[in-house]
This record gives structure tokens, C-alpha cells and sequence, in this order.
């Protein structure tokens, strides 16, 4: 079953390392958010090459991101996956990515013409 949804890129979570029976693996999660009346915020797992094109997608950008759903048993519990298999920018974002995958902070200075003064936001929650 292959599936494609398109939002924007809201957060990148970080890189998770492994070795299997096959050899190593890598794989990343990325979280968009629907462009819809009630947008949805559908958390998407990439696997080997796309970890490394994900990477490079700025936040806020538009994505389409081809998929498809895998579940799995162990020990009596269902795990479901929901599995990248290619992404496409649709539209650049303008939000820079940190290192470690994170949305970088940013300082925007604001000036108030009304108080010729000149103020600093932050876009931190506190």
C-alpha cells in the first residue's frame, strides 16, 4: 500500500543508529503538519538515503512525502510504522536546520515607529 501526503516540515527528530543481522542502520523521524480546514501533525519515519535528503529540507518547507504503512506484533502488541520511500520539496521553508536537527533559534529585532525604539523577539515559548 503506498500513500502520499503533503504538508509543512514542523520538526525533525533526531538520528537513531543500529546494527542488524543485514549491517547497520539509520533512521529518522520528521513531523509535517497537513495544509487541511483541521491540519493534521503526522510523525513519518526515513530510512537510509532519504535520513541524509531530510536533513537537508529547511523547516517550514513544503514537502509531499510518498509512504506506506507496515505493522508489526511483538508480544502481543501492534506497532505500526508509517515508512517514507521518497520526498519531494515542493516549496523551500526559510527557517535554517541546526545540527542536530532541530528548528534553529533566531532573534528577529523589531522596531516600534510609534516609540522610535527598537525591541528584541525571541521565538521562545518563556
Amino acid at each position: 500500500m503506498n500513500l502520499e501526503i503533503t504538508g509543512k516540515l514542523i520538526s525533525i527528530l533526531e538520528q537513531v543508529k543500529g546494527q542488524g543481522a543485514k549491517g547497520e542502520w539509520v533512521k529518522q523521524s520528521f513531523v509535517i503538519e497537513t495544509e487541511e480546514q483541521y491540519p493534521k501533525k503526522v510523525c513519518i519515519t526515513a530510512w537510509s538515503e532519504n535520513v541524509n535528503k531530510i536533513q537537508t529540507i529547511a523547516i517550514s518547507s513544503t514537502i509531499k512525502v510518498a509512504f506506506r504503512l507496515e505493522s508489526r506484533e511483538y508480544n502481543g502488541r501492534w506497532y505500526t510504522d508509517v515508512r517514507s520511500w521518497k520526498i519531494d520539496i515542493m516549496s523551500a521553508g526559510s527557517q535554517p536546520v541546526s545540527q542536530n536537527g532541530n528548528q534553529a533559534s533566531t532573534m528577529e529585532t523589531v522596531v516600534d515607529p510609534l516609540q522610535n525604539t527598537v525591541e528584541a523577539e525571541d521565538d521562545l515559548p518563556f
